[in-house]
Parts: structure tokens; C-alpha cells; sequence
């Protein structure tokens, strides 16, 4: 019997215990510091974060410490960083001046649910983000529409789809970069909180832009921890972190 040299490597490998090193497709920093109102779903999110780099074959580093993971070094080895349910003031200034840096040299960013609740005086980072978070009703139905299918995990989707969440209202956009993937339909809900009426015809929900030498991805979408059960939110959260990690794009037509 005849072996190959990759055979014989696997055979060595199995006699000594140990198994070929493998590298999976990327790396993702998830990040989850709270400076003011702390999310029900925030372990749900993290579980469900973790099962998506197993089924996608990415690796996921889960923190809410900023002094030990926001340095230049530490940053370099990924590929995107997560804001999942972050709120308030959670960078310190050179914090902040490293994940610029981070971003300028290629770096992805995605923003889930209350990462635009997250540093309101942080100029750079209001405009990564896109919107910023104003106000909000009652948790309610309504009907999400899609915008813009030819991006990554935006398949899945119907065109209008019914949909459980906490639905943002944002103030205006701070980039002029944005390219919107989802909106919600403020007729098919309440969408008035006794401050505001809504924000009219146009609701966005999900965009992206490319940043200042990097990528940066958002969606409202994530504020019940029951949502990160959810396959077609799931998939479209992978989406951003796929394109945000990779800067690949992707054609559903």
C-alpha cells in the first residue's frame, strides 16, 4: 500500500496526538461594555455571536474590558470588531485614538441594536456609526422592508416581512456614505413616544458605508434576546460581520 504525503502527515499526526493546525477564515473582536442602560440580550447575543463563528468557521474573542483589547496591538489581530448592545461612554481617548487607527488601516466595524446609543461625543465614531439612537416606543410588530437584497445575508429575506423589535428612531445621518439595506414601515405600528411622531415615510432600520479606510456595517435589529434564535436575523447579522471582516460583497440578483 502506497501512501501519500498528505496521508502519511495525518497518520503521523493521530500516532502523536496532535491534528494539522487550522486556520479559520477570520477573526472577530466582540465588544460589550455598557456605560448606561444594560441589555436583557446581551449573553444571548454573545451565545449567538459564538455559534455563527462555528457555523461560518470565524473565530470570536468575547469582552467588555476597553483597557485590555482597545491597543494597537491587541486590535491588529482582527479583522472586525462587534459593538453588540454597547451604550454610553465606553472608550477613554486613547482608546478611541487607537480604534481610529484600527479602522484606517483596513478595519471592520458593526454596530448591533444600541451601538448607536454609544458615544454621542465622539465625533468620528457618530459618523462611523451612521445615525445616531434619538428615541424609542414600545417594543411592537411591524412590517421590516427590504431596500437593498445584493449584500451580504440580505437573501433571506422577504421584501416585507413582519418583525418583533424595539424600533430606533434616529436623528439625522451623519455621513453621506450610506448605502440602506432595511427600513421599517411606520404604518404597520405605533410609532408615536409623546416626544415624537416617528420619523416619517422614510424609517431606516440597516446600512453600511465605507469608513475612513475601513468598513463599517449597522442594524437596528437585536433588542430581544428571543431575536438572536431568529435564522433569517441571524443570517443577516453574519452578513454584516462577513462584509465587514472581508469587505466581500455578494449578489442575491
Amino acid at each position: 500500500m502506497k501512501f501519500s504525503f498528505t496521508a502519511a502527515a495525518l497518520l503521523c499526526a493521530s500516532i502523536l496526538g496532535t491534528a494539522p493546525a487550522h486556520a479559520q477564515q477570520f477573526k472577530v473582536l466582540l465588544f460589550t461594555k455598557t456605560a448606561g442602560w444594560h441589555h436583557d440580550a446581551v449573553h444571548a447575543g454573545v451565545s449567538a455571536v459564538q455559534e455563527l463563528g462555528k457555523l461560518h468557521d470565524f473565530e470570536v474573542f468575547w469582552t467588555a474590558d476597553a483597557g485590555r483589547m482597545m491597543k494597537d496591538a491587541e486590535l491588529a489581530k482582527y479583522q472586525a470588531v462587534v459593538f453588540l448592545l454597547t451604550t454610553g461612554d465606553v472608550l477613554d481617548e486613547a482608546q478611541q485614538a487607537a480604534f481610529e487607527r484600527y479602522i484606517r488601516k483596513g478595519g471592520g466595524f458593526v454596530g448591533v441594536h444600541s451601538a448607536s446609543d454609544t458615544e454621542y461625543g465622539w465625533p468620528w465614531y457618530t459618523k462611523m456609526v451612521g445615525h445616531m439612537f434619538r428615541v424609542h416606543p414600545a417594543v411592537q410588530t411591524a412590517v421590516l422592508q427590504v431596500r437593498e437584497r445584493n449584500f451580504p445575508g440580505m437573501e433571506r429575506f422577504a421584501p416585507r416581512s413582519l418583525f418583533t423589535d424595539e424600533w430606533y428612531e434616529f436623528g439625522p445621518a451623519t455621513s453621506k456614505d450610506l448605502t440602506y439595506l432595511l427600513t421599517v414601515d411606520e404604518s404597520t405600528y405605533k410609532s408615536e413616544t409623546g416626544k415624537t411622531k416617528g420619523m416619517g415615510a422614510f424609517h431606516p432600520i440597516s446600512w453600511y458605508q465605507p469608513y475612513d479606510g475601513g468598513r463599517s456595517f449597522y442594524t437596528a435589529l437585536g433588542h430581544i434576546a428571543a431575536t438572536y434564535r431568529d435564522p433569517v436575523f441571524l443570517h443577516h447579522l453574519y452578513g454584516g460581520i462577513y462584509w465587514a471582516a472581508t469587505g466581500r460583497s455578494f449578489k442575491a440578483d
